[in-house]
């Protein structure tokens, strides 16, 4: 039994930077070249765990700049550099429209500070009102974290065994069922088969009204 649906945004709502060429192209945009690709990947590592909590992405242009001598315009935005490359995934709103009639809907998404926002006024999100968002940026804590689980549980006021989870990360996937939770892994790099194959999947749930 379903009582509530949680969707992932990137990657699944939204086409980002899975599966895709889109990093490598961002990467050229910094003007990163080939010999520097081993310092800039190492420099994203260690700054990536603070990203989707308290580190504004843009605070790293100062760092990148200076180690890897890039050569910048003064108003270029690293969060703009990602959030210009997202597109609606529109394939998966049909199926959201229909969830929304069955059951509650929610985000749990991990999230860049600001990224939500400019997510939002890109229109690239469906038009409907979700039940529940549970943005990392905004709780602090990210996908596969226990405790954003169980945040987002208390929030979605339904037991864990009913909550359905779509995402499109086999670790967080993990997390989830480690919680208690129903899940779906999404497919990011071929939408149109993960489409198929979600709709099949909700076709042979039960759900509570």
């Amino acid at each position: 039994m379903i009582s509530f649906v949680y969707f992932d945004v990137g990657g699944v709502i939204v086409d980002d930077f899975s599966g895709n060429d889109k990093w490598k192209d961002l990467k050229k945009e910094l003007g990163v070249i080939p010999s520097n690709n081993t310092t800039f990947d190492a420099l994203w590592s260690q700054y990536e765990p603070e990203l989707c909590t308290s580190r504004d992405v843009d605070t790293l242009l100062p760092i990148l700049t200076k180690e890897l001598r890039l050569n910048l315009p003064k108003d270029y935005s690293l969060l703009n550099g990602f959030v210009s490359r997202f597109y609606a995934n529109s394939r998966i709103w049909p199926i959201i429209d229909k969830l929304s009639n069955k059951v509650a809907i929610g985000l749990l998404t991990n999230m860049y500070p600001r990224m939500f926002a400019a997510i939002t006024q890109k229109g690239i999100l469906p038009s409907i009102v979700w039940d529940v968002v549970v943005d990392s940026s905004i709780e602090l804590l990210q996908k596969p974290d226990r405790k954003l689980f169980e945040l987002a549980q208390k929030k979605a006021h339904t037991p864990n065994k009913e909550i359905l989870f779509i995402d499109n990360s086999p670790e967080h996937i993990m997390g989830a069922r480690t919680f208690g939770w129903q899940t779906f892994l999404y497919n990011s790099s071929d939408h149109e088969a993960a489409i198929q194959e979600l709709d099949h999947f909700l076709s042979n749930q039960q759900f509570r009204n």
